[in-house]
């Protein structure tokens, strides 16, 4: 836990709310997919001197004196993810995902170009192309699906709209799909067809990074990731590209899209990434996809309706309509129990995008925990239970209570 003397002296209120948060960090469970909990060394990194210095521009060639010092911790951050993900350019300065995506459309795209992308519904995201995003409407988007019966991406499929779309990208990489990613052959089709590919691996980039998925960067002109998310870092995010591109790329960054980079995010991005390299990672990776799977596979047990029938990641989606209950109120009540987790739309939901009708699970952030696969199985028990109950609140009680308990078992690793 960090020493926040000086910030409880000045300003109790706000210290108060952050108490607050990490009592219920440490007293219930993370299983939202995109969440995850940084280490002691990556927090402290947060909270450094560095936050005090602007640095516009990139290492050697920046708009502001003084930047000697940044410079190495940029270039330390960019050696490490370079060798992480074998990639030939880097630029670690984007501050979020959305922002490095819509710096990717920039650097290769011009207003009303044609992009492919898949259907948030069917496990996209609002950056690929949803009509209420930046993408959507500045980009002539045409969206793929997943296969009615088996909730996978059909690549004959792909083709075919390749080919009659003619797409001057093809977007791959999802917030809500359970399954490997057959990278190669999105690049065979977008060679077919003269597209650029672009790969957003901001959910599964520590699974990657570890080795237990497929690495697009050796295939796709372009990858973008958050650095949080499975990559266990700070909220930001990042973009690799072949080399012939890093121009192009750089200047969508600075300055088409933003201006200075957060100096002290780019630190702890460093350390998340030489986290990220030791071998222990690459074990916590390989259980976040057992815990996935088996959670997948418990719930199925229980008569649950799972999207595409189990995981390859660290994610699933769980029609809860199944079980007599909406997305939504599932996520109430699990949260009324100590369980955080995301209502999530369905493949061709029938339901709207505030009320859907599923659930998305996530197991990184439990995993962190050092939640392993027996654990893993009482919680699904648990989370029935909840639903099953969930006009009992004497039984919600009682579960909440052994959450707790199983909580104060595994400590978040970061406090």
């Amino acid at each position: 836990m960090l020493n926040y003397k000086n910030l409880e002296k000045q300003d109790p209120e706000v210290m108060e709310i952050i108490r607050a948060e990490e009592m219920r960090q440490k007293e219930e469970l993370e299983f939202i997919a995109s969440e995850n909990y940084v280490s002691k060394a990556v927090l402290e990194a947060m909270g450094t001197v560095l936050t005090n210095k602007y640095s516009e521009g990139y290492p050697g060639h920046r708009y502001y004196g003084g930047n000697q010092i940044i410079d190495d911790v940029e270039n330390t951050a960019i050696k490490r993810a370079k060798e992480i993900f074998g990639a030939e350019h880097v630029n670690v300065q984007p501050l979020s995902g959305s922002p490095a995506n819509a710096a990717v459309y920039f650097a290769f795209l011009k207003p009303g170009d044609k992009v492919m992308g898949l259907k948030l519904d069917h496990g996209g995201h609002l950056s690929h192309g949803h009509p209420v995003n930046f993408s959507g409407m500045l980009y002539d988007f045409v969206q793929y699906e997943v296969d009615e019966k088996t909730g996978k991406i059909d690549m004959e499929k792909v083709r075919e709209m390749a080919l009659r779309e003619r797409p001057k990208m093809i977007v791959a990489g999802y917030s809500a799909y359970s399954r490997e990613i057959e990278w190669k052959k999105f690049k065979e089709i977008a060679d077919e067809v003269s597209a650029y590919t672009f790969a957003d691996i901001a959910h599964t980039a520590g699974l990657i990074a570890a080795g237990q998925m497929e690495n697009p960067v050796p295939f796709f002109d372009v990858i973008s990731t958050t650095t949080h998310k499975t990559l266990r870092g700070p909220r930001g995010a990042m973009i690799m590209c072949k080399e012939k591109f890093a121009k192009q790329v750089d200047r969508a960054v600075f300055p088409g899209m933003q201006g200075g980079p957060h100096d002290h995010i780019t630190a702890a991005k460093a350390v998340a990434f030489g986290e990220a390299l030791q071998d222990n990672f690459k074990e916590h990776a390989k259980q976040v996809i057992e815990n996935a799977k088996i959670m997948a596979a418990e719930f199925i047990e229980k008569g649950y309706s799972v999207v595409s029938g189990g995981t390859d990641n660290h994610l699933l989606v769980v029609d809860m309509t199944s079980k007599g209950i909406s997305g939504k109120d599932a996520e109430r009540i699990l949260e009324e129990v100590g369980i955080s987790v995301s209502r999530s739309t369905i493949p061709n939901d029938p339901n709207p995008p505030m009320n859907p009708s599923g659930v998305r699970f996530g197991t990184p952030a439990a995993t962190s925990r050092g939640i392993g696969v027996k654990e893993i199985k009482n919680i699904v028990n648990l989370i029935d239970l909840a639903i099953l109950n969930r006009e009992d609140k004497a039984e919600l009680n009682g579960i909440k209570k052994e959450i707790r308990q199983m909580c104060a078992k595994f400590p978040v690793p970061s406090l």
